[in-house]
């Protein structure tokens, strides 16, 4: 078997930093649009999800690529694969 085929299909989502308070843990606002089935109107629909972060530097603003993986923490099921973004430092 291939390297892929033993992997399994993980989700990935991007998002934005809203929190880095935690020891080793960030949290991530994901935000998607879509249509509204009876009006048809555009909304944005968010959600927060607390995401590992070990060796990155990930801080409040940045813009993150997370990674689903096996529960570390209670509410600790994502990891952060990479920081796509950083935030202008002010």
């Amino acid at each position: 078997m291939t390297q892929a085929t033993t992997e399994k299909n993980r989700r990935s989502l991007q998002g934005r930093v809203v929190s880095d308070k935690m020891a080793k843990t960030v949290t991530v606002l994901v935000e998607r649009r879509v249509k509204h089935p009876v009006i048809g109107k555009v909304i944005t629909r968010s959600k927060k999800y607390h995401a590992h972060v070990e060796g990155l530097e990930a801080a409040t603003g940045d813009l993150v690529q997370i990674e689903e993986c096996a529960p570390i923490a209670k509410t600790v099921a994502w990891r952060v694969t990479k920081v796509v973004e950083k935030v202008a430092a002010i």
